[in-house]
C-alpha cells in the first residue's frame, strides 16, 4: 500500500480514497491517522480479494441500489457492505491479522 497525499484525487467532503495500490489523502496530517489508514487497508485487502475491477463494479453497483432505495447519499455510501466492513473495524489495528476471506459479504 502507498500513500499519496492528493487532495484534489480525493471527493469534497471525504478524508481519503483508495484505489489499490494506492491510498490517496486530502489532508498530510492524516498519514498518522491510524483509524483511517486501517479503514483503508481494509479496502486494499478488499479489492485484492475482488482483483480491484470487480470491487469497484459491485461498490457502485450496490451504491445505486442503496441510494435508489434510501434515496440518501451518505445513508446509501455507509450502506455499501464493503463500507460497513471497513467502518465496523476501523478501530481494530489486528483486524486484517484475524478476517476471513470475502468477509465483507456479511454485511450486505
Amino acid at each position: 500500500m502507498w500513500i499519496v497525499v492528493a487532495k484534489y484525487l480525493v471527493p469534497k467532503g471525504y478524508s481519503a480514497i483508495t484505489v489499490f495500490p494506492f491510498v490517496f489523502l486530502s489532508n498530510k496530517d492524516d498519514v498518522g491517522n491510524q483509524v483511517l489508514i486501517v479503514h483503508e487497508s481494509i479496502h486494499i485487502r478488499q479489492q485484492l480479494e475482488m482483483l480491484v475491477l470487480p470491487f469497484f463494479l459491485w461498490y457502485f453497483a450496490e451504491y445505486l441500489i442503496r441510494l435508489a432505495k434510501l434515496r440518501n447519499h451518505n445513508s446509501a455510501y455507509r450502506g455499501i457492505s464493503f463500507e460497513r466492513e471497513a467502518y465496523s473495524n476501523e478501530y481494530n489495528p489486528m483486524f486484517l491479522n484475524q478476517r476471513v476471506f470475502w468477509n465483507f459479504i456479511k454485511y450486505i
